[in-house]
Parts: C-alpha cells; sequence; structure tokens
C-alpha cells in the first residue's frame, strides 16, 4: 500500500511539493484518483484527488482511520547524538519504524557533536512513518544539555543505561521491563564517551534506574535501539 504524509485543511488533504512530485510524475496519480495520506497526528485517510500537479496534489478527505499503526505505550528517548550524525539518524528511523513517540537529542559532557539537523531528521522520520503504516509522527525535541533533561518531569519507568564500573548494581533492562506495569517509558542513552560520574550521579538522584542493556559493549545508536526494540518486544 502507498502512503503519503500530507497537511490537513479542513476536509481536504494537501501534498507538499515532494509529495505531490512523488504523485503526480513517477506514479502518475490523476484527478479522480484515491491515495492513502498520513497527517502525523495519527490518523490515515483515504483521499479522492482533486488537483494533481507536480508542486501540489489535493483531495477530498473521503475516510479517515484514527490511531492508524498505534502501539499501547509511550516512549521517550533520550539520546545523545553520534559524532557520526547518519548513526544518529539511522537509529531515529528505525525507532520510527518500531514505535517510538518522543526522540530528545541530549547533549553531555562528553558528546563529540551538540546539534543535529532538525528538518532532515523530520524527513527521515515522515519517511520511516510512511514505511511501517504509523500514523503519528515521533515528536522531536530540540536538543538540550543532559542535565537539563533529567531535572524535567518524567512519568513512567526512567532508565539510564551507564557502565557505573561497579560501584552501582544495575538490572538487566528487560528485568525492569518486565517487573514495571505501566506503559509510560523514558530511557536515557549517553554518548560514545558515556556520561559523566556527575551526570550519572544527577539521574540516579532523580529517580533513574540504573540498566544494563547485556554483556556486549553497544555503540550509542545500537543501544538506543536495542531500548526501543525491549519496550517494543513487550507488547508482542
Amino acid at each position: 500500500m502507498e502512503v503519503f504524509y500530507a497537511s490537513r485543511e479542513g476536509g481536504e488533504a494537501l501534498l507538499g511539493p515532494e509529495e505531490s512530485l512523488h504523485a503526480a510524475r513517477v506514479l502518475r496519480h490523476k484527478a479522480g484518483d484515491e491515495i492513502n495520506v498520513i497527517d502525523g497526528v495519527g490518523s490515515l485517510f483515504v483521499v479522492r484527488l482533486t488537483e494533481v500537479s507536480k508542486r501540489e496534489c489535493r483531495g477530498t478527505i473521503l475516510q479517515e482511520i484514527p490511531g492508524w499503526g498505534s502501539h499501547p505505550y509511550r516512549l521517550t528517548m533520550a539520546v545523545c547524538p553520534t559524532k557520526n550524525l547518519e548513526r544518529f539518524e539511522w537509529f531515529a528511523e528505525k525507532a520510527a519504524e518500531l514505535g517510538v513517540d518522543r526522540l530528545v537529542p541530549v547533549i553531555g559532557e562528553r558528546s563529540e557533536r551538540e546539534s543535529v539537523n532538525m528538518e532532515r531528521l523530520r524527513r527521515v522520520l515522515i519517511s520511516a512513518c510512511k514505511q511501517s503504516y504509523k500514523g503519528r509522527l515521533p515528536e522531536v525535541s530540540e536538543p538540550q544539555s543532559v542535565r537539563d533533561f533529567i531535572a524535567s518531569p518524567a512519568e513512567g519507568l526512567k532508565a539510564i543505561a551507564y557502565c557505573f564500573e561497579g560501584e552501582t548494581r544495575r538490572l538487566s533492562f528487560a528485568d525492569a521491563l518486565r517487573d514495571y506495569k505501566g506503559d509510560t517509558y523514558t530511557v536515557l542513552i549517553g554518548p560514545e564517551g558515556d556520561f559523566s560520574p556527575e551526570e550519572a550521579g544527577l539521574a540516579l538522584a532523580a529517580g533513574f534506574l540504573p540498566v544494563h542493556l547485556g554483556s556486549s559493549r553497544l555503540r550509542t545508536e545500537t543501544a538506543a535501539l536495542t531500548a526501543v526494540e525491549g519496550v517494543y518486544f513487550k507488547y508482542m
């Protein structure tokens, strides 16, 4: 099933230039054709095209399917951007395909990157949601410091994946998920050089549960995706 991304204007859906070009030139849609559209807010729409051009396609909404491709939990992933930004974008893409509600790029004391291309990241997420049949785009917050994120309110299970070098007992993330009976999760993943001891201490003081993701030494993006998969498979 081909899925497009569009904005909703009353009873109509409006495709942007990139989506319109694909619909009109590549797939050769014409006025009167019916297409499937997501709005990024959670619904799938069946739309009959009324105007078709490579710059703008517009159509009438015939049917709305709310909660399309939704999941029964809420997951926030706070992850330090990788030095190679493509690795962070790869994580964001795969997390969106599995199911994540909010992505927060966090900047730690040992981070080697302090910025992300927000517009490019949004395009990655739109493509991932169309691919995986999800109606809602993950919310992407502006980058903030690890300390600020730790200090911000968060409900449910809060976990930090950090080495701790033996001074703090860590629970496996799988066990933490099994023991937790709620449906709201926040996971904090550090940079290649890990969190600083001070940042880790602040997280513990704020109620974050120290966890590990197994015996392998994982890259930042692999650790983050492993956490997303853990929550995803809990509900399968």
